[in-house]
């Protein structure tokens, strides 16, 4: 295939982070580019959703077998490609992954945001500040599967009506999620990046592999456990087994955002689990580093991911949208504002 042995030797850089996350990132802003222009031109937000999910898939799979990509237009031995990935790779591509296919079908459908909340949250108006541009972004992220069933059965996303017609901020939409795709993957495509000859002089199994994949479980399983009971509870209010007017018991009397707790909590798993064997000598002499600032290069890449999702969901989207849409729907309550004051925001017993 002439036109992937170009792009390959177009992107081989002497850098194996390069040789990975150029290409990784590119393959993100290809995707969505081949979903936004006919979606722009057919003024449709129909694929928006489903292709976020299809980027996020498509990228981690990517980054895991681009070198061997490499090696076979290199003529390399076909037969030894699956044994050259060493099994953190897998594991920590799974983990992404997992975390990705699960998201794309939600129990319950996202809330209804008012625009006076956030402008932005039903349109992507490039004029405003980068955070509201960002929330948009985090709020459509995960209803892939959910809100694309949605779209096809009522012929529109009430998000996008003020959008679709306006090409530029409708563009803009789908080059952020590229950008999101991008940075969330970004420990993913570095442990990726390392060459498979290198796994070899590191230990088996590291405390960072235990510990960061025992977080991430731990996370994963809450923020299911969370969505779950919020399915549940939505579920019985519509069928009238309870006239709740908020949630405020099991996982939601521990802390207020417990499934966004569990998201952070395991994106900082993944993290810990890349930082810890990118840290690794033989790592870092493979990656081309020959200094502490190695050290400190490929820890920022590993832990950018959690500290965006952080960043997201406690300042730009996710809890402050939530609690604005709470306020006025409870602020007059008083069991509301006792829930809200003995109540931890998001860590439990902490904050």
């Amino acid at each position: 295939m002439p036109i992937i042995n170009r792009l390959l030797h177009i992107t081989n850089f002497k850098s194996p982070l390069l040789r990975t996350i150029v290409p990784s990132v590119g393959a993100a802003l290809a995707v969505q580019l081949a979903a936004g222009l006919p979606s722009v031109l057919a003024s449709t937000e129909r694929f928006f959703d489903i292709s976020g999910s299809l980027t996020f898939l498509a990228v981690g799979a990517l980054s895991l077998y681009l070198p061997h990509l490499r090696g076979r237009a290199g003529n390399a031995a076909l037969s030894r490609l699956s044994a050259a990935w060493n099994w953190r790779q897998v594991v920590v591509t799974g983990m992404a992954m997992a975390w990705a296919a699960r998201r794309t079908s939600p129990p319950f459908p996202l809330p209804p945001f008012p625009p006076q909340t956030c402008p932005s949250i039903l349109l992507f108006n490039v004029s405003l500040s980068s955070c509201h541009t960002w929330a948009s972004v985090a709020n459509v992220r995960t209803v892939g599967a959910y809100l694309f069933r949605r779209i096809s059965q009522d012929g529109h996303d009430p998000r996008f009506d003020t959008l679709r017609t306006k090409p530029l901020r409708f563009a803009s939409a789908f080059f952020m999620q590229a950008v999101w795709v991008s940075v969330m993957l970004m420990p993913v495509m570095a442990v990726n990046a390392v060459p498979a000859a290198a796994f070899a002089a590191v230990p088996r199994l590291a405390v960072t592999d235990v510990l960061g994949i025992g977080v991430w479980a731990g996370g994963i399983a809450l923020e299911t456990a969370a969505d779950v009971q919020k399915s549940r509870w939505v579920e019985g209010r519509r069928k009238k087994e309870h006239d709740e007017q908020f949630l405020k018991t099991g996982l939601f009397g521990m802390c207020r955002f417990p499934h966004y707790f569990g998201e952070i909590s395991l994106w900082t798993g993944l993290a810990t689990t890349c930082a810890g064997v990118l840290a690794l000598k033989p790592i870092q002499l493979a990656l081309g580093f020959r200094t502490p600032a190695g050290i400190v290069a490929t820890t920022a890449l590993s832990f950018v991911a959690p500290a965006f999702s952080a960043l997201l969901l406690t300042k730009v989207s996710g809890i402050p949208l939530t609690e604005a849409r709470h306020d006025e729907k409870y602020g007059g309550r008083a069991d509301y504002q006792e829930w809200k004051r003995n109540t931890p925001k998001l860590v439990p017993k902490l904050w």
